[in-house]
C-alpha cells in the first residue's frame, strides 16, 4: 500500500499527459497561456510527483534524487511527443520537450533548497 501511495499520483500524471496527448484536437488552456506553458506547468507536477516518490521525504530530496526526478520526467517527455507522431491533427516537437524539460528542472531547482533548509532546521532543533 506504501507503494501505491507514492508512486500513485506518477502513474496518475503519466495516464493524463498520455491522455491528452492521444486527443486529436490540442486541449483549449485558459487565456493567457501558451502551449509551452502548459506543457511546464503539466511537467512540474508530474516532476514533483516523482520526486515525492523518489525522496519519500524532504530529507530525501537530493541532488541525486532531483537529477534523476528531471532525468524521468525529461525521458518521459521525449516518449510523449513520439507518440504525438502517430496521433491524427497532433505534432511533435523539440520547442515542447524542452519546455517539458524545464519544468521538471524548475520544480527540481525550487524543492532542492527547500529541503536543503528544512533539513538544516531539523538538525539545529535537535541538537
Amino acid at each position: 500500500m506504501a507503494w501505491l501511495w507514492r508512486w500513485g499520483p506518477v502513474l496518475g500524471c503519466m495516464a493524463a499527459i498520455f491522455y491528452e496527448s492521444s486527443q486529436s484536437r490540442v486541449p483549449e488552456l485558459p487565456a493567457g497561456l501558451s502551449n509551452h506553458t502548459g506543457h511546464f506547468i503539466a511537467y512540474g507536477v508530474f516532476a514533483a510527483c516523482v520526486l515525492r516518490a523518489l525522496a519519500a521525504n524532504w530529507s530525501g530530496v537530493t541532488m541525486w534524487t532531483a537529477a534523476a526526478t528531471v532525468l524521468i520526467a525529461s525521458a518521459y517527455g521525449v516518449t510523449d511527443e513520439f507518440h504525438q507522431r502517430f496521433v491524427p491533427g497532433r505534432f511533435s516537437g523539440a520547442d515542447d520537450w524542452l519546455a517539458d524539460t524545464l519544468g521538471a528542472l524548475a520544480v527540481a531547482a525550487i524543492a532542492l533548497p527547500i529541503a536543503r533548509r528544512k533539513d538544516l532546521g531539523s538538525r539545529f532543533r535537535t541538537k
